[in-house]
Formats: structure tokens, sequence, C-alpha cells
């Protein structure tokens, strides 16, 4: 493990992100800068630079935390530092089937009604001038089990009632479905 960084979600926007700010952070050493996402992204960006090699940067925490928002900002931040005008906002476009992935990877807990049961792993790939050339995401479910049987008072994935309030709609009759509640799971 090498450097970490803990984030703490203010509930609301600062203005610690925008381009100002990626520019102060652009070319410095770790430890010149306040801690910050955009020094962990720059730490990762000059190291894969300097030794090419691939570098990864872990975003943990409890649901809510802003693990997705930390995130964005760092491929932000590398989009902005490499200067990969084509792909100036490929957190946009990775972060555009976020709706269908939580569809298919939430659900609703005792304690939260949009809880992430799975995890994502997102890579960013860079050419040989170290810009942006594209980006995958992987999701990996977490609780298998949550689509056959579900704890009291919680639910099936999102995506089971989407479904089911969808039965009527021509596109989807073939399927057979009805009430969420007609079923067993």
């Amino acid at each position: 493990s090498g450097i970490i960084l803990v984030a703490i979600n203010p509930y609301k926007q600062l203005p610690i992100y925008g381009d100002a700010i990626i520019h102060a952070y652009s070319g410095q050493n770790m430890g010149d800068m306040d801690p910050h996402i955009f020094a962990v992204a720059e730490e990762a960006y000059k190291q894969m630079a300097r030794n090419n090699k691939n570098q990864s940067i872990i975003v943990s925490g409890e649901s809510g935390a802003g693990k997705t928002v930390s995130a964005r900002y760092a491929m932000r931040y590398f989009a902005t530092v490499s200067k990969s005008s084509s792909n100036a906002h490929v957190e946009d476009k990775v972060l555009a089937s976020n709706p269908i992935t939580e569809a298919v990877g939430n659900a609703k807990t005792t304690r939260n009604d949009n809880s992430s049961r799975f995890g994502k792993y997102t890579e960013i790939s860079f050419d040989q001038n170290y810009q942006i050339i594209g980006a995958n995401m992987r999701t990996y479910l977490l609780e298998k089990s949550r689509v056959v049987f579900q704890v009291e008072n919680e639910r099936n994935y999102h995506i089971f009632y989407q479904l089911c309030a969808s039965a009527m709609q021509p596109s989807f009759k073939h399927l057979k479905l009805g009430k969420s509640q007609e079923n067993t799971y």
C-alpha cells in the first residue's frame, strides 16, 4: 500500500475541485500541497509516466461517503493534466453507465434505501503520450443470494422492481411479469 488519503463527505459543494485547483496540484510532489484527491491522482500519474507502470487508486468507504464523486474528481484530474481534449469529460462517459449498474447492483437495505451491493473497477487507458484513450468499468455483484432471498424489511435489486413496474409495456409483455408482491423473491 502506498499513500492513504482520508476524505470526508461534507454533503455540500466546496470550491476545492475546480480547474484552478487541478492546475495548482499538477506537477507538484506529494506533500508539497495539502492532502487532496488531486495530490493522490498526480502521484499516480507521475509514477505511471516516470516508471511506465500501471498504477491503482483504491477508493473505499461506507455508503454515502462520496466514493463515486472522488473517482469522478480523479478521472477529471487525469483528463485535464493529460490534455486529453477529446476525452475531457471521460468521467461523464464512464459514469454514464451508473444508472444501469446501480439498478442491477443496488437494493433497499434496513440502513439505506439505495445501498450499493456491488464493487466497481474502473480502468483508464493512456497512450504513449500519457493521454487518455479510453476507459472500462467492471462491476462485481457482492450479494448474489439477494436475488432469491432478502432479510426482513429489505428488498431485491432495484432492477427487479423496475421490470415489474414495466410489465404492461408492449416490449415487456412477453416476459409475463406480474407485480413484485406476487413473486416469492
